[in-house]
């Protein structure tokens, strides 16, 4: 059992509201996505849907790249759009390799989800032109930041001054 005087360091986080906010987006144009009947998509599929529409079939180690992703990751993602009916994967240039494709389904609903990705684009684009510090450029700020000094190596700094790491 928990002892009961240690606080949970889990209930203090700066970038859990981030990441809220971007669930709750997320959320929003999955009701779009609702509203035009595009049933099963769920709005992390689009960028690979529609890059595999812009590029044609490539492997998931292409794909991966392409989005800059890990290859693990895209595979779980290939994964869950060919059980969703988006992709497919079939034979590649030789017997070794598969590539990804696009179903019938997802071709049927490509323009209208790059009108969405248009749109949503100028949405958060009005989004940041209403706050007085865009994302988009904390984000860039941040990569700067990082790259004077890694967040491993402030990870690190943090975790040699604190007893209870060791």
């Amino acid at each position: 059992m928990a002892d009961p005087h240690t606080p949970d360091p889990t209930r203090q986080s700066l970038w859990r509201p981030l990441r809220l906010l971007q669930a709750a987006m997320d959320a929003e144009i999955a009701e779009v996505h609702r509203e035009q009947q595009i049933d099963g998509l769920k709005p992390s599929f689009a960028m690979e849907l529609l890059r595999l529409h812009a590029c044609g079939p490539m492997t998931i180690a292409e794909l991966a790249e392409s989005v800059q992703r890990t290859h693990s990751a895209l595979s779980q993602k290939v994964a869950a759009m060919r059980k969703a009916g988006w992709v497919l994967t079939v034979v590649g240039d030789d017997a070794r390799t598969k590539k990804v494709t696009l179903t019938d389904k997802a071709r049927d609903v490509v323009d209208r989800l790059a009108a969405e990705w248009r749109a949503t684009e100028a949405a958060l684009a009005e989004l940041e032109a209403e706050i007085p510090y865009p994302l988009s450029q904390a984000v860039t700020d941040i990569e700067q930041a990082l790259e004077r000094r890694s967040f491993h190596a402030r990870i690190a700094e943090k975790l040699a001054e604190d007893p209870a790491w060791g």
